[in-house]
């Protein structure tokens, strides 16, 4: 069972208060929600409170060391690898994972883009995404291409962010929106005499 599981956290206090702070978070948004409050739903003092985080940013920061590292160890050991489309789709796989591990914070994220662009991790968000396009964008490759290996990043988010209210399982939105980035990615790779690809181009005119 993964550590970052709602079974997993139960019962750790610092992780209880993580937990709370996104939920709070959530429903007020961040700037309206005070260490007080998040104490209140703790049924904690203030003083416990300070005792694990002294500002509201501490709890942010350390609620996205936690559940993004997962991500920072597919970088490296993406980094390490040779650049194949195997490799690439299998960044997205684990990609997707990490997300639906962590979702509550990436629709923090999505929720709160303004002050993330404040926040001191909002550059290491944008920092990782630059990262991970790069490792999937076919080095060389049509600028279509190219696009469509980012866009299967951005797929995944979408699947996380946008289809949250479609009337299906999350389970089920997170592997149709891997799909088809997975499929993104393929179609890049694809060259240009491949079957697939010649069945895609536009008709000849008929000859005179």
């Amino acid at each position: 069972m993964s550590s970052s599981s709602p079974q997993a956290r139960r019962g750790n206090t610092r992780q209880r208060i993580q937990d709370v702070a996104l939920e709070l978070f959530a429903e007020q948004g961040y700037e309206k929600t005070s260490l007080r409050e998040i104490a209140e739903r703790l049924e904690v003092t203030k003083a416990a409170l300070y005792y694990h985080f002294k500002t509201k940013e501490d709890i942010i920061i350390s609620v996205f060391e936690d559940l993004t590292r997962p991500i920072d160890e597919l970088i490296a050991w993406a980094e390490q690898q040779p650049r194949t489309l195997e490799m690439k789709c299998e960044v997205l796989r684990r990609y997707s994972e990490a997300m639906a591990a962590g979702a509550s914070l990436y629709r923090f994220m999505q929720e709160n883009q303004a002050t993330m662009r404040e926040l001191s991790i909002g550059e290491t968000v944008k920092r990782r995404l630059f990262t991970l396009v790069e490792l999937l964008r076919t080095e060389d490759g049509r600028l279509a291409d190219q696009v469509r290996c980012a866009s299967a990043l951005f797929t995944l988010h979408a699947g996380m962010m946008f289809l949250q209210h479609v009337e299906a399982d999350p389970e089920e939105t997170r592997q149709a929106a891997l799909e088809v980035a997975t499929d993104l990615i393929i179609q890049a790779h694809r060259t240009p005499s491949s079957p697939e690809t010649l069945t895609r181009r536009s008709p000849e005119a008929p000859t005179l």
